[in-house]
């Protein structure tokens, strides 16, 4: 392997390194656990852009490990793995100095943060996944290593919680394996970079194909929050704000995603997805799953719970745009990956900190929460309006290029899913930002914790939630700059698929 080879192995070095010294450190070791969570970070993010600058000059960067004879762990950058790549880095620096603040004075803090950076490196190990070998391997250590933060806490609601995160996500996993398995056995090994590959099957296996696909659509289905296989989701709340904000924007629900549109794009292609008629029953699984995460986010007022329902409607946008099938579509879908990150890892830094600095977690009890929280409230004002679909947040392009894309295909119906679910969206988000800003406080604050200096509440609470609330407002406004994530996404749909 040349030096640029490697370069996909110091990406997820620069995480698991850090991750595997933390789990030593003392409890008592702050200072040194802080300096290795950040250094494995910013680390990350360097590598990742020369990464990104090697991939858009047309250096390709792959890395095989041989297993046995006919099976490989395939490693390989390209424009689809570096969009994903990027956000879970981006995010993580930020989760990371987050997550410090927030369980500053919390027990295990070393095996906390040592289970962390091994989950973020399996997310971008599933991003860098070339074949399908690859993507099942990481895909599984994920729901390993993610399992130790659902239950954090240690409480008997924790505990209950992972139980049934465990119940959901093994069971999935094993319906992952049966497919990749069935698949490899008729097709040999299923490289990302051939997907074309299935094509000659399809008159002879086309039964055999189906069923194959929808194994692995309920295998990534499950960490996707697809209805009906979404209900960990919701429990799994029970975890610290930095774990709920890692499982929603960074890590599990988005590898889920990003799993529907490897099989869709990578492992079938659009053709024969096609021809097989697996697109329109994704399609109606995405509506529905819309649609019902939109109306169950409505009778919430556990704050969290409305935010884990909010992400099963709006992660659906993805399988959407991939299944709608035309460029415009897919286009949205992608970078709704992104968006969707963006905005709501803003809403659950922002939940924490209304929790951590007043004691307050049901939405019912947050008039007046603006006034004693300005910041972190315009913060949770932006992300929320984005996920309406408001104009010019990212929302509105993601759903912008769905509907312009959902009519050039002919299927003009989902437009008015768009139009219903940005109504549902706004019925359960509008009623807590009137709350904040414009309602009398109603008695004292659960647990007011006071100000640290000028600031409303510590300053590392404060900078993760701003950032990304900003960038997500800028990557709206800026939709159209050649640095935005559309652009990428475009050169992803041009170059990677030719559409």
């Amino acid at each position: 392997m040349i030096w640029h080879d490697w370069l996909l192995v110091m990406i997820l070095l620069s995480s698991l390194g850090p991750g595997l010294i933390i789990f030593s450190l003392a409890e008592s070791s702050r200072a040194s656990r802080t300096t290795l969570n950040i250094f494995g970070a910013v680390t990350k993010m360097v590598l990742v852009l020369v990464m990104i600058l090697g991939i858009y000059r047309g250096h390709s960067f792959a890395v095989h490990f041989t297993i046995l004879p006919g099976l490989e762990l395939v490693l390989r950058a390209d424009p689809l793995s570096a969009l994903f790549v990027t956000l879970s880095s981006i995010l993580w620096l930020f989760t990371t100095l987050y997550a410090i603040a927030y369980l500053e004075d919390s027990p295990n803090r070393s095996h906390f943060f040592g289970y962390f950076s091994l989950c973020v490196t399996v997310t971008i190990g599933i991003a860098l996944a070339g074949n399908l070998l690859t993507f099942l391997f990481f895909f599984e250590m994920l729901t390993l290593s993610t399992y130790p933060l659902v239950v954090h806490r240690g409480t008997a609601e924790a505990m209950a919680a992972g139980k049934v995160y465990l119940v959901y996500t093994l069971a999935g996993g094993i319906l992952l394996f049966i497919g990749v398995v069935w698949l490899h056995a008729m097709a040999g090994p299923v490289d990302f970079s051939r997907p074309g590959l299935l094509t000659p099957l399809v008159a002879g296996h086309g039964t055999t194909l189906k069923i194959i696909f929808y194994l692995l659509l309920a295998g990534v289905g499950v960490k996707a929050a697809l209805f009906p296989l979404h209900g960990w989701l919701p429990r799994a709340m029970v975890a610290p704000a930095p774990v709920s904000a890692l499982l929603h924007a960074v890590a599990v629900v988005k590898a889920g995603a990003f799993g529907i549109i490897r099989i869709v794009l990578d492992v079938y292609g659009l053709d024969t997805a096609r021809t097989l008629g697996l697109l329109l029953p994704l399609m109606l699984l995405s509506s529905i799953t819309i649609m019902y995460g939109s109306v169950r986010a409505l009778s919430q007022d556990n704050l969290k719970r409305r935010l884990a329902f909010s992400t099963v409607s709006q992660v659906s946008y993805i399988a959407l745009g991939i299944s709608i099938g035309s460029p415009l579509a897919i286009m949205g879908g992608m970078v709704h990956l992104v968006h969707q990150g963006l905005m709501k890892i803003t809403l659950f830094f922002c939940a924490g900190n209304i929790a951590e600095t007043l004691g307050i977690h049901d939405i019912s009890r947050m008039n007046g929460v603006g006034r004693r929280l300005p910041v972190t409230m315009a913060a949770f004002t932006l992300a929320a309006m984005g996920m309406i679909g408001l104009p010019p947040m990212a929302g509105f392009v993601s759903k912008w290029y769905l509907g312009l894309g959902a009519l050039a295909q002919g299927q003009g119906w989902i437009v008015w899913v768009l139009v219903l679910s940005s109504l549902l969206n706004g019925a359960y988000f509008l009623p807590i930002l009137y709350g904040a800003w414009f309602k009398e406080q109603e008695g004292e604050w659960p647990a007011d914790s006071g100000t640290v200096g000028s600031l409303e509440s510590h300053w590392m609470l404060i900078v993760p939630p701003v950032i990304t609330a900003v960038v997500s407002l800028l990557v709206g406004l800026l939709a159209n700059s050649s640095l935005s994530p559309l652009a990428w996404v475009r050169f992803i749909v041009r170059t990677g698929y030719g559409l």
